[in-house]
């Protein structure tokens, strides 16, 4: 019978094969993925045993809270991944390109492993939007007055946005 370090050893050998069979030598770092993809699942175990303990109910959220909490989501997953004042959370796993568009930041991704995964999921809006909304969802079982007050002002906030950018296409139009 094989010892359960053989087991092991067996375990992380047939893992590390299927890993080198899918990234194909690339920089591509699975182990450190599926470590983020742990704590994403620990983080969700943790939120839901807490509102259990504290006997909260979950909301029944209204197609408005949909909208209020998408455009949250979409502003504050930008504001994270691509804004220059929230550049010093990313510089130890970015480096800095350029400016990509109107206030937003063009950045690659450095390192690799843990690094670059977190990295990835710093600069990438889409990548954050899942946390982001996880966190909202969040909000809204255990504050939701203070979760609708902050997603109302994100989302003016990407509203606004878009007025500036209808403002300037218009402004262009004019001129030309």
């Amino acid at each position: 019978m094989p010892s359960p370090d053989d087991a092991r050893g067996r375990l992380r050998r047939n893992l590390e094969e299927e890993g080198d069979a899918y990234t194909g030598g690339e920089n591509h770092p699975l182990e450190a993925y599926a470590g983020a993809m742990g704590v994403y699942v620990a983080g969700i175990a943790a939120l839901s045993a807490a509102a259990r303990l504290a006997r909260r109910q979950l909301p029944d959220p209204s197609p408005w809270d949909v909208v209020l909490c998408a455009g949250a989501t979409h502003r504050l997953s930008r504001l994270v991944a691509k804004d220059p004042v929230t550049s010093p959370l990313r510089a130890p796993f970015a480096r800095y390109r350029g400016v990509e568009g109107p206030a937003e930041l063009e950045e690659d991704v450095r390192g690799s492993g843990a690094r670059k995964a977190i990295g990835e999921l710093l600069t990438c809006p889409f990548c954050m939007g899942m946390w982001i909304s996880t966190g909202i969802a969040a909000g809204l079982v255990f504050a939701p007055r203070a979760t609708r007050l902050a997603s109302a002002t994100l989302t003016a906030l990407a509203c606004s946005d878009l007025l500036h950018f209808a403002r300037v296409r218009m402004q262009q139009s004019a001129g030309e």
